[in-house]
């Protein structure tokens, strides 16, 4: 590699010039000039290395997506998994909030799941900075916004991790550039990162905790660094908790590589610490927020850790592999390569050696072992992705790259060495399943561009020919081999990816009909619009309207439980709710507009068609209603086995014939039919939650079903009308025979229902307003009983009856409830979220003592505080002088 140029040479771990000694002063007179050069140098030496770093990962990350022919650069969708069903419909929403266009504000969205607490969902999806961009895209182009949002994470880890290199220690820029781009473009986050957009603040975190870590060591930036802290944990702090594990492992390693007295190293920890803790309490108002929300939130099923084949670990170094089972470690051949190099490389120091290379194997083998899997994931075995931590894996092998490198090429025994422990590793993954037909011969080209490089440096320092020439090839070789290889690794995860798992349409034709459809018919508060199905998930978010369609990390188990005891469906064991086409429940949550659409051609990858819209406006009673014969706290009232029942509960009026006697025949193949009697005229509605099978009423089509608990629950579905002679023949479908509810079969009467729905909308509320995250409602004079409101009561409402003092919402079947009495004209309910209030107390003492601590720093004239001043002197060397502390 070449020479380290505009940089002063390394004078040992931990050695500082006497610009950089704690409490030195910051500028002016009394800085000799060359200190002040030298600082010039680093610095301009960095924003070059930064930029470059940010250059090519954003140019790699573009082509790979070329390669792929994946949105924005081809008609493919991006859109896999949560990607589609999450980040994309938050990210519209956060638009409309930010620019006051919103159902709701920054505490409640009112849009999804009947009325949901978003600042929980905007700790956990929207509240990186960086996800601010969504403002200066239109709305009709979010894909776009969500993507240049991804492009521009994963860009400034590459910077970032460039700079941290540099501080590291001093080296070439050009290479501290190319392995910073490495480390962006890695394995987890080609994998992992650009299609679960919230965890890249995390890659970006990383390095630069690593470079509070640094600061704290030198004691340096007492103010900025818990700053960084607490913008990392804002942003993401569950990615941000890995982060702070890894930068924590960085941090001993250097303390334990450091040449000097326990004494200072002791400082340097407790001055880290400090940072920590102050930067995790300025983000405490938002962390707590959801930490309790998750408490509250509907428990996925427990999950056993289970390690993988050390086959597939080693598989995942190689390009183009994917999986969502094992950890994703490529950071391309080259820097691996090198980082490989550095237990031969005898230029550095051996304690440097051996502690970054125990460091880096425990680390290693923490991703494969139960106690340290759950201590990387916070004491929670993840659903999904079991590796999220393999981030810090792959950075801590690119420093090792970079400690190798930054003085030059390694030494030919150290290359050689590296080399036959590349190719044990290479060997021993070819019985991977993971391995694609790409992977070996891109492996190849890599290596054997990568040694190309190592040639050239080797005849320009053996034969002192081609000086600059011969260096500046091995960089722009080395620079093709990590692009290239990267490329093509994001191209071919891309379409596997896409091959393997649930994918989302475009942003297309369909969403923008439905979207002019809802706002010419929106009417909230008065009732609700509800868009109906659509091809994505939470499409309620993106079309608009107001709906129970909600997929969320933090979702309610009560909210999940009382749709589910009414009918409604679910995906991703109860996390995403789904929306529910019945009028029963329309009238419950006043949903008074109702839209129905279906594609006018197939849906693919690559194209979204337009769709067939149906609008029905139903008469509803308004949000609030009033409940006469109803006293809290209403016991005996909880939900049945029965959805039917549950749903005429809640409603309180009988509108179903729910058939006593229903037989049931088994018949060859998984067939099954259902045999029951029903009033002439009366809807025939069918509740199966685990059903997987299409049902036919006699003389219509036949419904699909698709239920399979517990990942999924299957929602109650129409299937005609009873015939004249009042009999019901319902024919089941499917590989196997059914399992069924008690009841599975009920007959609604919509004379009975319509006089329910006058009964309540003349008793109810006779004005609704909602503001924000306030809801208030005008009641008839006399009203008596409950007010029962058509929102989940989830943690956080408090309610009060008149001018009385707001108290913790009460619940009637899961919905907000306020007891009312002869006098009461208004009830008013606010949203709090949870833990908002003890955690800005938490932040505020945090900021109490970094203003403090500041204040400190400045009265006392440096930058450390007292373990700073009391720092040893360390003086300028010569140019020519440098030291590896061996």
């Amino acid at each position: 590699m070449p020479p380290a140029a505009e940089t002063v040479p390394d004078r040992g771990e931990g050695a500082r010039t006497e610009a950089e000694r704690p409490g030195a002063p910051d500028g002016g007179g009394s800085r000799p000039r060359e200190q002040r050069f030298l600082v010039r140098v680093r610095r301009s030496t960095r924003v070059r290395a930064a930029a470059a770093a940010a250059l090519l990962t954003c140019l790699v990350l573009c082509l790979g997506g070329l390669l792929a022919g994946s949105h924005p650069f081809g008609p493919t969708t991006r859109n896999t998994v949560d990607l589609g069903q999450q980040y994309l419909p938050f990210h519209a929403h956060w638009r409309r909030v930010l620019l006051g266009q919103a159902d709701g504000d920054l505490f409640v969205n009112w849009s999804a799941g009947f009325g949901s607490n978003f600042l929980g969902d905007y700790g956990t999806y929207l509240s990186s900075p960086f996800d601010l961009l969504v403002v200066v895209f239109p709305a009709d182009r979010i894909e776009l916004a969500l993507y240049v949002i991804t492009a521009a994470k994963i860009t400034a880890a590459g910077a970032a991790m460039a700079v941290l290199l540099l501080r590291l220690r001093r080296g070439p820029w050009q290479v501290a550039a190319v392995l910073g781009a490495a480390y962006a473009l890695c394995g987890w986050t080609l994998n992992y990162g650009t299609t679960v957009p919230m965890w890249l603040d995390g890659l970006l975190a990383f390095p630069l905790l690593c470079l509070v870590g640094e600061w704290a060591r030198s004691g340096r930036r007492p103010v900025l660094g818990p700053l960084v802290v607490a913008l990392a944990w804002y942003a993401n702090f569950y990615t941000a908790y890995m982060a702070t594990l890894g930068a924590a492992i960085v941090l001993t390693v250097r303390l334990l590589t450091e040449p000097g007295p326990a004494r200072r190293r002791l400082a340097g920890l407790l001055r880290a610490s400090r940072a920590v803790l102050l930067g995790i309490g300025l983000a405490t108002p938002l962390v707590l927020v959801i930490y309790l929300a998750t408490k509250t939130a509907d428990p996925t099923p427990e999950v056993t850790f289970t390690a993988v084949a050390w086959t597939e670990v080693f598989a995942r170094l190689l390009p183009a592999t994917a999986s969502v089972a094992s950890p994703a470690l490529f950071i391309g051949t080259p820097a691996l390569a090198l980082a490989l190099t550095l237990p031969f490389n005898s230029t550095v120091a051996l304690r440097t050696r051996l502690v970054w290379t125990a460091a880096i194997v425990l680390v290693a083998l923490s991703l494969q072992w139960g106690p340290t899997h759950l201590l990387w994931h916070a004491g929670a075995s993840p659903n999904g992705i079991p590796y999220r931590q393999a981030f810090v894996l792959c950075g801590l092998l690119l420093i090792a790259a970079w400690l190798s490198t930054a003085r030059g090429l390694p030494p030919l025994p150290a290359l050689l060495g590296g080399a036959a422990v590349l190719a044990a590793l290479a060997f021993a993954a070819r019985g991977s399943l993971v391995v694609d037909r790409w992977t070996y011969p891109a492996f190849a080209a890599a290596l054997a561009l990568a040694a190309l490089a190592a040639v050239a440096v080797l005849l320009a320092r053996r034969y002192a020919v081609g000086v600059k020439a011969l260096p500046a090839l091995a960089v722009l070789l080395l620079v093709v081999a990590q692009a290239g290889e990267a490329a093509v690794t994001g191209g071919r995860i891309a379409e596997l990816s896409l091959a393997q798992v649930h994918w989302s349409p475009r942003v297309g034709p369909w969403q923008e009909d439905m979207r002019r459809a809802v706002a010419d018919k929106d009417a909230w508060p008065r009732h609700r619009t509800d868009p109906g199905e659509l091809p994505g998930g939470n499409d309620v978010l993106l079309v608009g309207g107001q709906s129970s369609e909600y997929y969320s990390s933090l979702t309610a188990e009560s909210y999940n439980r009382t749709l589910s005891a009414l009918g409604f469906g679910f995906w991703a064991k109860g996390r995403h709710l789904t929306t529910l086409d019945n009028p029963v429940t329309d009238a419950i949550f006043s949903i008074g507009t109702r839209m129905r659409s279906e594609p006018a051609a197939p849906v693919t990858p690559d194209t979204l068609p337009e769709a067939d819209i149906t609008v029905t406006d139903t008469p509803v009673p308004p949000l609030v209603t009033v409940r006469p014969d109803v006293r809290l706290p209403a016991r005996g009232t909880d939900f049945g086995e029965s959805a039917f029942a549950n749903q005429e509960l809640l409603l309180g009026s009988r509108v179903y014939t729910v058939p006593e006697q229903v037989r049931r025949t088994d018949g060859p193949g998984g067939a099954t039919t259902l045999t029951a009697s029903c009033p002439a005229g009366s809807g025939v509605w069918l509740w199966a939650p685990e059903l997987q099978a299409t049902a036919a009423l006699a003389g219509e089509r036949p419904v699909s079903f698709f239920g399979g608990l517990p990942s999924v629950q299957g929602p109650m579905r129409t299937l005609g009308t009873v015939p004249a002679s009042g009999s019901v023949r319902v024919e089941l479908r499917g590989d196997e025979p059914p399992s069924l509810p008690r009841q599975p079969l009920g007959c609604l009467d919509r004379e009975r229902l319509d006089t329910a729905v006058r009964q309540l909308t003349a008793t109810g509320a006779t004005d609704v307003r909602v503001s924000g995250h306030t809801l208030t409602a005008e009641l008839p004079a006399g009203s008596t009983g409950t007010a029962v409101i058509a929102v989940p009561r989830v943690s956080g409402w408090y309610c009060a009856a008149g001018g009385a003092a707001p108290t913790p919402a009460q619940s009637y079947l899961g919905l907000l409830a306020v007891p009312l009495d002869s006098t009461t004209t208004s009830v008013t309910c606010t949203f709090r979220p949870p833990g908002l209030r003890a955690g800005g107390a938490i932040g505020a003492v945090a900021l109490l003592v970094l203003l403090a601590l500041g204040l400190r720093g400045r009265l006392g004239g440096g930058r450390g505080g007292r373990f700073a001043r009391r720092a040893p002197r360390v003086h300028l060397e010569s140019a020519s002088g440098s030291s590896d502390g061996k």
